[in-house]
């Protein structure tokens, strides 16, 4: 099973050979998010500390080197309110919050729709960062979220390519008029929605 997960993202990389390195976007801020943030290799000085913490805890959702994206992705937005919306692994949720320790955060656990849809509608306040991981619920979760979104809020989508009806939902998301900017990774999703930027979906190689 390794090996196939293994194969299968080598295949996607070759068929995205020619979207790395931020090649054809020519927004600059675009373009630095991709080449200084996606594709940063350098160590950040809590990767260690992090990962010592729980070696020997179960399997993360995501990759390490998605978590540490997401970590990247916090530490460069610098969020004043990050939503997490997730199942019961919360790795992904200790690499943001230990990003941004000023943040305010909301963790929602997935139990049930109608639970975790109850959480979502109790969030007051606007929204600078949501990430929805690993739930069955992303469709539900992030048409209640929208609303609360800031202009210039981010919103990270795990598991894009999970299943044939979540390409779907996310094919949709990116024709959405209230989305901006998406960035296609494969592993995640990126979504912007500030409303001065002209509509844009990338595609990036992140193997």
């Amino acid at each position: 099973r390794m090996y196939m997960a293994f194969f299968r993202r080598l295949w996607n990389w070759c068929k995205r050979f020619r979207y790395r390195c931020g090649y054809g976007v020519h927004s600059p801020s675009d373009f630095f998010l991709i080449t200084s943030v996606v594709y940063e290799s350098l160590p950040y000085y809590a990767y260690r500390e992090l990962e010592s913490s729980f070696s020997l805890e179960s399997s993360s959702f995501y990759r390490r080197k998605v978590n540490r994206l997401l970590f990247r992705l916090v530490n460069y937005f610098q969020p004043a309110y990050l939503v997490n919306v997730a199942g019961e692994d919360d790795l992904a949720f200790r690499y943001m919050k230990a990003a941004c320790t000023s943040m305010k955060t909301n963790n929602v656990r997935v139990h049930d729709m109608k639970k975790t849809l109850q959480a979502v509608e109790n969030i007051k306040g606007c929204v600078d960062m949501l990430h929805v991981g690993n739930t069955p619920f992303y469709s539900e979760v992030v048409e209640k979220m929208i609303p609360y979104m800031n202009t210039d809020a981010c919103m990270i989508v795990g598991g894009i390519y999970t299943s044939e009806e979540k390409k779907k939902w996310w094919k949709q998301l990116k024709n959405d008029e209230r989305v901006r900017i998406t960035f296609d990774l494969y592993d995640i999703g990126i979504v912007l929605f500030d409303p001065k930027r002209y509509k844009q979906n990338y595609i990036v190689n992140f193997f």
